[in-house]
Formats: structure tokens, sequence, C-alpha cells
């Protein structure tokens, strides 16, 4: 993978922090590989939408990427239950389940947005640059370098 500025947090300059929800493993340490290019830091991880609002409120993640298809209990149940609890979280759908009305439905239990799979690192580093804001910015070092 091409290298990317690193994002870090606008108010600490720290790595942004992500939590990966996805009931394959082989999807998660992908993910994790890519937020490693993006400079960030994995929080934690989750096989299922119940571990994943445990997980959330234990680790307090910048950036959530989650799976809508999950054992247990589905993504987008999982997002709503998050964003009550946690009106503050960032979640971004990522899932091979790309129909209209799962993507609606994420994003009306708020979801910040949807990245199909699979996963093309520069689509996910633009959709989480978008989604964090203004809280996303280019690591100090990294000023006025320009991105390959």
């Amino acid at each position: 993978m091409k290298p990317f500025t690193p994002l870090t947090r606008k108010q600490d300059s720290q790595p942004v922090r992500y939590l990966v929800v996805d009931d394959s493993v082989f999807a998660r340490k992908s993910l994790a590989k890519m937020i490693d290019t993006f400079g960030g830091e994995l929080a934690g991880e989750a096989g299922d939408g119940c571990t994943a609002i445990t997980e959330y409120a234990r680790t307090n993640p910048d950036i959530v990427l989650m799976d809508i298809t999950m054992p247990q209990m589905e993504g987008i149940e999982a997002v709503e239950r998050i964003v009550r609890q946690h009106p503050e979280a960032r979640i971004v759908m990522v899932s091979s389940v790309g129909y209209q009305d799962n993507i609606l439905a994420a994003l009306q239990k708020g979801a910040r947005h949807f990245v199909q799979k699979p996963v093309k690192p520069d689509v996910l580093y633009e959709i989480i640059r978008y989604v964090l804001n203004d809280d996303g910015v280019p690591a100090p070092a990294a000023v006025g370098e320009a991105r390959p």
C-alpha cells in the first residue's frame, strides 16, 4: 500500500484511534493494515455488534469501521445503540452488502458514511478525512508534504 499523510487528532496531535468491527478476522486484519498506513492506532476489535457496543465504551475510539452483516447483532442495530449512548460517535459502515436500504438505514441510525467492500485504501482514507472533518489534520511533520 502506498504511504498516506498521517492523520492526527486536532485536540492533542495523537494518532486517530479506530475500533474495527467485522465478523471476518481476515477483514479486520485487512482494515488494521490500512489503519496502520494512515498513521492510525487500532484501539480495539469486535466480531459482532454486541461486542462492538462494549468495546466502544471501553476504548472510546475516534472512528468505528463497522460491518453490517454479523452474528448476534447486526451492524445497523449496533450503530443505533452506540450513537444513542455516545452521540459524538463517528461510525463508517464497511460492507459488501451495499443495498440502498441498508445504507440508508445505517445513515438514519447515525452512521456517518458507507464504504463498499472490497475496500480501496484511497477511498477509505478520504472518507475518514471527511468524517473526521476538522478533527483530523495532517501530522505536524507532514504539513506541506504532498501525498503521493
